[in-house]
């Protein structure tokens, strides 16, 4: 069983930190090139959570607090590139009736392995080109971490393609990594900057309120925001 504080666990993921930053970096130029040469992560890891670095085997702190004052009382949400499911589950524990995606069908089976009494629907789905039937269909929405992970044309089409899961009067919840305006980064992942985050007012949204944070990873550490938005149309 993997476990977060045991100290074997993070000098195993130390180990490994090189070899997933290029693969996240040459699956980056071929996602921006076109190419269909994109490796599967997830896959690679051969069910070794040490070597997904962002897993953490938990639920985000700043989720779970947030739905320790909205519980869902069978809502509809949805968690945006679901990874290994923790904090879909999270979601569905609050009371919300909860789907949840990644690309990666390895990431979906892994989550289905770790959690089989699961209540939440977990699918393979591409966040760009999502089941017709999403659109405008949930009450809550997830978004950690997804949107630095891309570049380009992608990155500019996840704003849109975010909100329009929205329901009318629906929150979206936003964790991401923060960079100043003029702070360059040679990525992947990419934080957001703040005019980044502001574009998804152009998609019919209201800010409600955030707060910014940071957290060490490795030593080191890494300013971080958490918005909550609300479709307003």
């Amino acid at each position: 069983m993997d476990d977060l504080s045991d100290p074997r666990f993070h000098a195993r993921r130390l180990a490994i930190r090189d070899k997933v930053a290029a693969l996240r970096a040459e699956n980056s130029r071929h996602e921006a090139s076109g190419g269909n040469d994109v490796r599967d992560i997830y896959a690679e890891a051969g069910c070794d959570a040490t070597a997904v670095p962002w897993a953490d085997l938990a639920p985000k702190p700043e989720l779970i607090d947030w739905l320790s004052r909205n519980p869902g009382q069978g809502m509809r949400a949805i968690d945006v590139a679901c990874g290994l499911g923790d904090n879909a589950e999270a979601i569905s524990a609050a009371g919300y009736r909860t789907t949840a995606f990644d690309l990666s069908r390895c990431a979906v089976d892994w989550a289905l392995q770790r959690f089989p009494e699961t209540g939440v629907e977990y699918r393979q789905a591409d966040l760009l080109d999502v089941p017709h039937e999403w659109r405008g269909a949930f009450d809550l929405v997830h978004e950690c971490h997804t949107i630095q992970t891309l570049n380009g044309k992608a990155r500019d089409k996840a704003f849109s393609a975010i909100s329009d899961l929205l329901a009318p009067g629906g929150i979206l919840l936003v964790l991401a990594s923060l960079r100043s305006e003029d702070a360059q980064v040679p990525g992947p992942p990419w934080p957001l900057t703040p005019s980044e985050l502001a574009r998804f007012a152009g998609f019919g949204l209201v800010h409600d309120s955030e707060r910014r944070f940071s957290v060490t990873w490795f030593g080191r550490e890494y300013p971080q925001i958490f918005q909550v938005w609300r479709r307003v149309r």
